[in-house]
C-alpha cells in the first residue's frame, strides 16, 4: 500500500514537496537537500544535457506508470556522448534508479521526473574535457505544461532555431534551451499561446520546446531530423499511433505559409504531450476548431499513457509493487 503524500491541487504543477527524492552525489536524498555550489561548470556555462520524463497515474489500477523510460535515458546518454560525458550507469540501471526514486516519493498523482547529467567541477574555464561528470534524478508533481483542452494562438517567432553545428538540437543541452526561453518570452508577451520557430534559411524546424505536426490534404506531416528538431520520443510515438491509425504521415521539410493554409497542426511533447494549434499568426487552422486527425491521435495517446491500453503497454513501466 502506498502512502498518498500529495493530492492533486496541493501544489503548483513542478513545485517540490517536502516528501521529494533525488538521486544525487551517488545515493538517494531528501531533495532539499540536492543542491550545487555556485561555481559548478554547468551553472555557469550550461554544460549539462537532461530528459523530460512523464508518470501519469492510473486511478482504476493504483499505479503509477513512467513513460518511455528505457527510451528517454537511451537519448540521455546519447546526449552525453556529444558533450563528452561518460556516467558509470547503463540506461536499465538509469530506470532503476528512476523507478527508486519515485517510489521513495510515493506520488498518487502525475509527476515529472528530470534526470540531469552535468560538469560538476568547480571552476571558471570554457571547456568540455578534464571535468568531472555527474547525474542527478528528481521526480516532482506535474500536470499540464500547455492547456491542452483548447486549440492554442501560435506565432512564428523571430529567432531562429540553433544549427547542429552550432547548439545541437538532438541533444538535449541545458546552456541550448536559452533559445527556447527567448522565444517563448516573445511570443507569450506578443498574447501568443506558444512559438514556433524556424531554421536558418527559414523551414519551419518546431516549436519552443516541442516537435510539430501538421495535416495537408488528410496526410500528416512532420520535419526532418536535419532541420534542426529534438529527436522526440513523442513525436516517435505519435508516427507508431498515426500508423496503427491508418493515417498516411510524410517527414520532410516544412515552408512557414504551410502552416496558415493547413487543415490542421498541433505540437508534441513530453510536456506539451499533444497539444492542438487552432491559430498561426492571427490565421485560423483549418475551421478554427480542433481536427478529427489530432483527435484521434490524442485520444490514443492519453489512453496509451495512463496504461489502459493493452498494445501499448510497454510504454509504461509500472512503479508501484503489486
Amino acid at each position: 500500500m502506498v502512502k498518498e503524500l500529495t493530492r492533486p491541487g496541493d501544489l503548483r504543477a513542478g513545485a517540490a514537496p517536502d516528501t521529494a527524492w533525488a538521486f544525487f552525489g551517488g545515493e538517494f536524498v531528501p531533495l532539499r537537500d540536492a543542491k550545487v555550489n555556485v561555481m559548478t561548470h554547468a551553472f555557469n556555462y550550461g554544460t549539462g544535457c537532461f530528459e523530460g520524463i512523464r508518470a501519469y497515474w492510473n486511478e482504476d489500477e493504483h499505479q503509477l506508470y513512467g513513460l518511455f523510460l528505457r527510451e528517454h535515458y537511451d537519448r540521455l546518454l546519447r546526449s552525453c556522448k556529444v558533450l563528452r560525458m561518460s556516467l558509470p550507469y547503463t540506461a536499465a540501471r538509469l530506470v532503476d534508479l528512476t523507478v527508486e526514486v519515485l517510489r521513495r516519493c510515493g506520488y498518487q498523482q502525475d509527476a515529472y521526473v528530470r534526470p540531469l547529467a552535468y560538469k560538476a567541477d568547480q571552476i571558471i574555464g570554457v571547456r568540455l574535457h578534464d571535468l568531472e561528470d555527474a547525474l542527478a534524478i528528481f521526480a516532482v508533481p506535474f500536470g499540464t505544461y500547455i492547456d491542452i483542452e483548447k486549440g492554442l494562438n501560435v506565432g512564428i517567432s523571430s529567432w531562429r532555431r540553433t544549427d547542429d553545428n552550432a547548439i545541437p538540437a538532438r541533444a538535449k543541452i541545458t546552456g541550448a534551451y536559452v533559445n527556447a526561453a527567448l522565444a517563448k518570452t516573445d511570443a507569450q508577451d506578443a498574447g501568443y499561446d506558444e512559438a514556433i520557430v524556424l531554421t536558418q534559411d527559414g523551414h519551419v524546424s518546431e516549436g519552443s520546446a516541442e516537435n510539430l505536426f501538421m495535416v495537408r490534404d488528410g496526410i500528416l506531416v512532420t520535419p526532418p531530423a536535419s532541420d534542426n528538431i529534438l529527436e522526440g520520443i513523442t513525436r516517435a510515438s505519435v508516427l507508431r499511433l498515426a500508423g496503427d491509425l491508418s493515417i498516411p504521415t510524410v517527414v520532410r521539410t516544412i515552408d512557414r505559409t504551410e502552416l496558415y493554409v493547413c487543415e490542421e497542426l498541433f505540437l508534441c511533447g513530453t510536456g506539451a504531450q499533444i497539444s492542438p494549434v487552432t491559430s498561426v499568426d492571427h490565421r485560423a487552422v483549418g475551421d478554427g476548431t480542433i481536427g478529427p486527425v489530432t483527435t484521434r491521435i490524442k485520444d490514443v495517446y492519453y489512453a496509451a499513457v495512463k496504461g489502459k491500453l493493452a498494445r501499448y503497454k510497454d510504454w509504461c513501466t509500472p512503479i508501484y509493487p503489486k
